[in-house]
């Protein structure tokens, strides 16, 4: 028998209970650094494969490892994040969210669900392999700062077993794209993305006597017009970036100009040094605006993510290993970047990466929605291509390669 027949098995074998992990997953879902219970779920049904998780990294997460034949040859890590959204959702299934106002809105129940069976099948057949998968379960991706960093500063890509990771892999649900689908984008993929709140500062008064007020409203909406020359003008041509307001509130009234208004948005590129640089100008030229119409205006820059980039040799190698596991008809590279991010981004930039999406949509069952919508709910036979894909990007990075199983170990799982 061939591994690579063997984990496709074990995937599909183990299908109905990853389908459980996610149900309870999305039917009890918890926001950032509050998923207590959700960690407690992870980390019992890892203790019951035989795994010792660690809890209580950046407060709310899991970690574990797997290890196979000589675990210290090599160390590779694969990551899962736990965290759920301020939505309620409007889904009728047996499953719907218990928590008034939180759902699983953006599918890190799915993500978890698979990591924990992929974990179950890598240690079925731990002896087949040589090298250690460190399990990653992350809280807190959804906000600013996020989990991804803090992990790395307590130490998640460190030594184990005296080794330390030497690449990392995460896939993110994607609705766009058929259940059965995978896509993949070698280097740079996802942006990174800076959150911004302008406090406009000005001297309220009588809308009908304009002279005697700095108007914050008119300062407002100048500011935000100027501001697109940051991206329309000062943006090097071949970095695409992208800034944009979301949240404005001029709290006045008909007749009443406010002494202070609020903007809110985001900035999102692809270069760290024009980040940086277009970062400076916003605040800049900001404060040249107001200050220029008699005003002033206070600047908070949140720093988020970085761009993420997937390390080049091991996406190749990773789509062709995806194209031989699934067929080449259902790996697509992706060809374009994509203006949203993703705090894996921070482990990228630490170790080498691979990030890839999962297709997650079925018309036929009407399972159509977006992210981040109320809606949001998945085709569930995508978790088996997940849990599949997942295992065998683990075991041939540990530099297994389609050979038969030892048969002892075959007799081993087959005894289970």
């Amino acid at each position: 028998m061939y591994l690579k027949d063997e984990v496709k098995r074990l995937a599909k074998a183990y299908a109905g209970e990853v389908r459980r992990f996610r149900r309870f997953l999305h039917a009890n879902p918890e926001l950032s650094f509050n998923e207590d219970q959700t960690a407690e779920y992870v980390a019992e049904q890892l203790e019951s494969f035989g795994l010792e998780p660690t809890e209580g990294i950046a407060e709310t997460g899991v970690v574990a490892v797997v290890e196979g034949e000589k675990p210290k040859s090599k160390v590779i890590a694969l990551r899962a994040d736990m965290d759920a959204l301020p939505i309620q959702e409007e889904n009728n299934v047996p499953y719907k969210s218990r928590n008034p106002g939180i759902m699983h809105a953006c599918g890190h129940d799915v993500h978890t669900a698979i990591l924990l069976g992929t974990a179950k099948v890598l240690q079925e057949i731990r002896t087949s392999f040589e090298g250690t998968v460190k399990l990653i379960f992350q809280p807190g991706e959804e906000v600013t700062p996020s989990g991804a960093p803090i992990m790395i500063k307590e130490g998640v890509l460190n030594a184990s077993q005296g080794k330390k990771v030497k690449s990392i892999f995460a896939h993110h649900v994607n609705p766009t794209a058929d259940v059965g689908k995978v896509g993949f984008k070698v280097g740079p993929m996802l942006a990174s993305c800076d959150d911004i709140t302008i406090t406009v500062k000005g001297t309220g008064g009588h809308a009908a006597f304009p002279n005697d007020v700095v108007d914050t409203v008119l300062m407002t909406s100048q500011l935000i017009v100027n501001l697109q020359q940051i991206v329309s003008r000062n943006a090097p041509p071949h970095i695409p970036s992208v800034l944009s307001f979301g949240r404005v509130i001029a709290d006045g009234s008909s007749n009443i100009i406010p002494d202070t208004a609020l903007i809110e948005g985001t900035f999102r590129t692809f270069d760290e040094t024009w980040r940086a640089d277009a970062i400076q100008k916003i605040i800049t030229l900001a404060k040249a605006v107001t200050q220029g119409m008699g005003g002033d205006c206070d600047i908070s820059i949140t720093p988020g993510c970085p761009s993420l980039h997937n390390a080049s040799e091991l996406t190749k190698r990773s789509i062709k290993l995806a194209q031989s596991f699934l067929g080449e008809e259902n790996v697509e590279i992706l060809p374009n970047l994509i203006m949203g991010s993703e705090d894996f981004a921070f482990y990228s930039h630490e170790v080498d990466a691979c990030f890839w999406t999962l297709g997650v949509r079925n018309e036929a069952k009407n399972i159509v929605s977006n992210i981040h919508t109320p809606t949001f709910d998945i085709d569930e036979d995508a978790m088996e291509v997940g849990v599949g894909l997942m295992t065998w990007l683990a075991l041939t990075e540990l530099g297994v390669n389609e050979q038969t199983i030892k048969d002892s170990s075959v007799d081993e799982i087959w005894k289970r």
